[in-house]
């Protein structure tokens, strides 16, 4: 990892970023500007299940001087962690990738309907006014009604409704995977995200593996897996793992012929210990990281 540049100087770059199309504070045109104060000369834009924001921040990309890296990050059903998928550097981002993460969105639409279901089945009065009323006022924090309405919006509902004291134990108690108001995820099946990145000219890579909770055993079991299956990467370096962890991961993957990619998994107001152009360690990433995306 190299040092940045002084200010002004796009030296770095992330391949890994959220806008308020999802669940990050800014919109696509604050992240653009972020990234260009903060010296990332290349920024991948990887909202959650969707691609809405990409045509705003390519223009503002372009209006900058900063190569906007057209990007998704696809949550793929797993256990007992979470595994998402990130497409990087996609061509097309309409088309059957497109149809596909438009039926994701209207999932998300009806899980939220069934977790408010449970709530009010709990005797606690809550709809879908409020929890849209919740999102719009928490638009600085983590998005709102121009992107996502998920389970941090729940959680703040349920905070206002004096349930809990905090969005943290709104999930420790209810929302979380087990606890009473808990609704699973419509996902993606991991060949059909694949195929789906691959089929809109993108790269396929395995985000931040630690996430997936199991040990250093099966994490290499499942690497021989994901080059048989097509993966064409994995994202070593991520800000919640350890340095170490990162470049064991990425020893491993370089074993396996996989592209290494490094990214800050930007939010914004939701998680302000990550900056953009940071990642594990809070060590830049410098350009040698674009070796990743070469054809």
């Amino acid at each position: 990892m190299e040092g940045s540049g002084p200010e002004g100087r796009l030296s770095l770059i992330d391949l890994h970023s959220h806008s308020r199309a999802s669940d990050g504070s800014l919109t696509p045109t604050e992240l653009i500007d972020l990234a260009a104060v903060s010296g990332v000369g290349v920024l991948a834009l990887t909202d959650h299940d969707t691609v809405a924001g990409i045509p705003e921040a390519e223009a503002a990309a372009a209006r900058r001087g900063i190569r906007l890296v057209r990007g998704v990050e696809i949550e793929v059903a797993f256990s007992p962690g979470e595994f998402h998928l990130l497409g990087l550097d996609l061509a097309a981002i309409d088309g059957e990738l497109g149809e596909a993460l438009a039926g994701l969105a209207e999932a998300r639409v009806e899980r939220n309907r069934r977790i408010l279901e449970r709530i009010n089945e709990a005797g606690i009065e809550v709809d879908m006014a409020e929890l849209e009323a919740i999102a719009r006022a928490g638009t600085e924090e983590f998005g709102g009604l121009d992107g996502q309405i998920g389970r941090p919006h729940i959680a703040s509902l349920l905070v206002a409704k004096r349930v809990v004291r905090n969005r943290q134990e709104a999930f420790d108690l209810y929302l979380a995977k087990g606890k009473p108001f808990y609704e699973a995820k419509d996902c993606l099946g991991l060949e059909e995200a694949i195929e789906l990145i691959h089929g809109a000219g993108g790269l396929a890579i395995a985000a931040h593996p630690r996430s997936l909770f199991i040990s250093w055993g099966r994490i290499a079991e499942r690497m021989d897996e994901w080059k048989e299956l097509g993966i064409d990467g994995i994202e070593a370096w991520h800000p919640t793992a350890k340095p170490g962890e990162c470049r064991r991961l990425e020893r491993m993957g370089r074993e396996r012929g996989f592209r290494i990619t490094a990214g800050s998994d930007f939010h914004g107001a939701a998680r302000p210990e990550r900056r953009l152009g940071r990642t594990a360690g809070r060590l830049a990433i410098g350009d040698e990281w674009l070796a990743a995306l070469e054809r």
